[in-house]
């Protein structure tokens, strides 16, 4: 995709929840955390809700039934419907369905959101690589998944039965902290048989095309924590996004993305749904400006001076990072910059 990179944060005057119709959440690390709702959270979802914006749950977890994830938003105080909530065990049945003919077996590595989404599509899940599977579908299926399901999907592929993933996300945030994904899963079953699999999840297509069909948003804004799902995935689609850094990205990576990962606007956590967006003014000869700070480059060394909003000081050091890097990788020295924001 040909697009011309971004070298800083945009601005917007109005309140992000305003400016556009529908938010496409990722749920993991922006609404909670190992099932318990992450700060400001609820408040800010609520606010923006109420404001007008529909609020749309895009997850790339293929465990949980929509059912079940609608059920989890409603206690947690964030009221949602099966309707809102859009995932990759949806995107990957569908990618299925289109090159199987209805009432095929497929055998389910996986949980039983993935079965559902299956029989969405007039599929027959299976359990073993005896059932005369004509695919197999990958899926997360919670951290006590046992060793013998990757053996079984290895034993399938093996035999040259297609292999679909929903998502290839190695990592998942978790209370305790970072846990292995699905994409780890799927690097077993790859070892084992040498196979590539066709995968539906965040960023690629598949997904992005499962969302606009659900949820008929105009003018969504993706909100995620991740930048090789949730930004790649607006960017690979084409509309705007919204990082906020209360799950896997550091503001170190932030700042170090290439153009495909970067996104159109910067929050520390969900209330920036709530709020207009400081424009970023300068250039890398005078230093950039958003807020009451401004980023400096000196000797190759990036300097911040002034005071106000932790959030405002990163969007200037992105614009002194991701002018500089161009269609690369920012390669200026920023540790003391961030040390001094606390990241």
């Amino acid at each position: 995709m040909n697009q011309t990179a971004r070298t800083r944060p945009e601005g917007s005057e109005r309140p992000l929840s305003t400016a556009y119709d529908t938010a496409l959440l990722d749920l993991d690390g922006v609404v909670y955390a190992g099932g318990e709702a992450i700060a400001h959270a609820v408040d800010s979802l609520g606010a923006a809700r109420d404001g007008g914006m529909h609020l749309a749950y895009v997850t790339n977890n293929a465990a949980r039934t929509p059912d079940t994830v609608a059920g989890h938003l409603t206690r947690l105080g964030v009221p949602a419907e099966p309707s809102d909530v859009i995932t990759s065990a949806q995107a990957v049945a569908r990618l299925i369905a289109d090159q199987l003919p209805a009432g095929s077996r497929v055998l389910v590595i996986g949980a039983e959101g993935l079965r559902v989404a299956l029989r969405e599509r007039g599929l027959v899940p299976v359990d073993s690589a005896d059932d005369d599977p004509a695919a197999v579908a990958q899926g997360y299926g919670g951290p006590d998944m046992p060793w013998s399901r990757l053996a079984e999907a290895s034993y399938a592929v093996a035999r040259g039965v297609p292999w679909f993933a929903s998502n290839t996300d190695l990592t998942i945030p978790s209370a305790r902290g970072i846990a292995p994904g699905n994409g780890a899963a799927v690097q077993v079953v790859r070892i084992a048989t040498g196979a590539e699999p066709q995968v539906a999840g965040k960023p690629l297509p598949p997904m992005h095309r499962e969302t606009v069909l659900r949820t008929g948003a105009e003018r969504p804004l993706v909100v995620g924590d991740r930048l090789d799902t949730d930004i790649e995935g607006a960017y690979v689609g084409g509309v705007d996004s919204l990082l906020v850094l209360t799950g896997v990205t550091t503001a170190a990576q932030l700042l170090a993305a290439e153009p495909k990962y970067r996104p159109t606007y910067v929050a520390e956590d969900l209330r920036g749904l709530l709020a207009g967006q400081p424009a970023v003014s300068g250039d890398l000869a005078s230093g950039f400006r958003c807020g009451g700070w401004t980023a400096v480059v000196r000797d190759g060394v990036v300097v911040l001076e002034g005071e106000g909003e932790r959030a405002d000081a990163l969007r200037a050091l992105c614009g002194v990072a991701w002018t500089s890097a161009g269609d690369g990788v920012c390669g200026l020295d920023v540790r003391g910059a961030l040390a001094r924001l606390g990241w």
